[in-house]
């Protein structure tokens, strides 16, 4: 298949596929390797490369949440129809966390503790920061929202681009506050526990994704995406048009990337800090600022990749799986940690583990695929599982 005739949204959807591939390494090494093997180098790299996922889902979930509301905006929706649209979306993708956070405790039943079912999951806060980036921009543009045809309607994305961005930054300057010395200590803890990940624990426990700071990823996709759909003239004699100014941007994007990692690691490296508790890896607003840089970089690489590489010669695995995310993050989670594990917990060697990883891989790659073959042959009612609606 020629580039030319490819979809130029096409690398959302191998981004997706990616964050599939690196959430299951990371989930496959850690339920199955036991002994030795858990203290390798390997090992930590493995883990160190799953730091990635959880912000690649949120970040992209941000880029398509503005493409969305671009794509509404050109056919003349109201302000208050497209909030409440998208957050209608959000409260859907929540309610997807809750259901499947009551799944696994019925499969786990009736060892698994009904703590539980109150777990804050990655898709209980990309539902959340959905709703949240609704009401930001019903509250940034409100009732007078601009038509496509409007001069200032570009003007009005760039300042909701602007005011993601700040809700981003803020997000991860509050995080490592929350999570000490403004702990809310106050509240019951289930509700504690979607903003610093407290559990039933008293503490913030890192392997869960409060809104603080997690959701400030999806605030900088949201950010990231108004950037691409904004289509302002520049004041240039010379117009730079179609894929020429998107191959621009993506390269702008990149070197912000660079410059921001650097920015962040230089700052990391001053004597003075501004917290009382500094956790560099799990609060840090350095550590947040170093991931945006990485997401900026991978983002620009996947696009060229994408469009000028062989991202999408004949068949691409990735794209397939991108296109299915949530079924494949739903289904592959009890073939790993569930019940119904295909090996042997903490009990396998590097090499063993490696196959069950290219295991689940193949056949959630075949899911993905039954998945996208079937789709509107009485699959419908599994209209819960589908990808987030098409912007292309």
């Amino acid at each position: 298949m020629p580039p030319s005739s490819l979809s130029r949204l096409a690398y959302i959807d191998w981004m997706r596929g990616l964050a599939c591939v690196l959430m299951f390494q990371t989930h496959c090494y850690d339920s199955w390797l036991g002994g030795s093997a858990r203290k390798s180098t390997f090992f930590m790299w493995s883990q160190l490369g799953g730091t990635l996922p959880a912000p690649l889902f949120l970040f992209l979930a941000g880029i398509s949440f503005a493409l969305v509301i671009d794509k509404l905006r050109q056919k003349g929706w109201s302000a208050g129809r497209i909030a409440s649209t998208t957050f209608r979306r959000g409260a859907e993708i929540f309610a997807m966390g809750l259901l499947f956070r009551l799944q696994e405790f019925l499969i786990a039943w009736p060892w698994a503790p009904w703590s539980d079912l109150f777990r804050v999951d990655i898709l209980n806060t990309i539902g959340l920061s959905m709703m949240l980036m609704a009401l930001l921009c019903w509250a940034s543009v409100g009732r007078t929202f601009l038509s496509a045809k409007s001069r200032a309607g570009m003007p009005a994305l760039h300042n909701l681009g602007i005011s993601a961005a700040g809700v981003g930054i803020a997000i991860s300057l509050i995080t490592p506050l929350l999570w000490t010395t403004w702990q809310p200590r106050w509240l019951p803890w289930p509700i504690e526990s979607y903003i610093n990940g407290v559990h039933n624990l008293g503490e913030p426990q890192p392997w869960l994704f409060p809104i603080f700071p997690w959701a400030a990823f999806a605030f900088m996709g949201l950010t990231v995406g108004f950037f691409l759909v904004n289509r302002e003239r520049v004041s240039s004699p010379v117009a730079i048009a179609g894929e020429g100014a998107r191959a621009t941007k993506f390269v702008l994007l990149g070197v912000a990337g660079v410059v921001i990692i650097f920015a962040a690691r230089w700052l990391d490296h001053r004597s003075w800090q501004m917290y009382p508790v500094y956790d560099f890896w799990h609060t840090s607003p350095n550590f947040f600022l170093i991931r945006v840089g990485l997401l900026l970089l991978i983002l620009s690489a996947v696009y060229a990749w994408c469009q000028w590489g062989l991202g999408q010669w004949g068949f691409s695995p990735l794209i397939q799986m991108g296109q299915t995310s949530l079924l494949v993050y739903w289904v592959h989670i009890e073939f790993v940690y569930g019940r119904f594990s295909i090996l042997a917990k903490r009990a396998q060697d590097i090499r063993s583990a490696s196959f069950g990883l290219l295991t689940i891989f193949l056949s959630m790659l075949l899911l993905s695929i039954l998945r996208t073959k079937f789709k509107g042959r009485g699959w419908e009612s599994w209209a819960w599982l589908r990808r987030p609606p098409k912007v292309s």
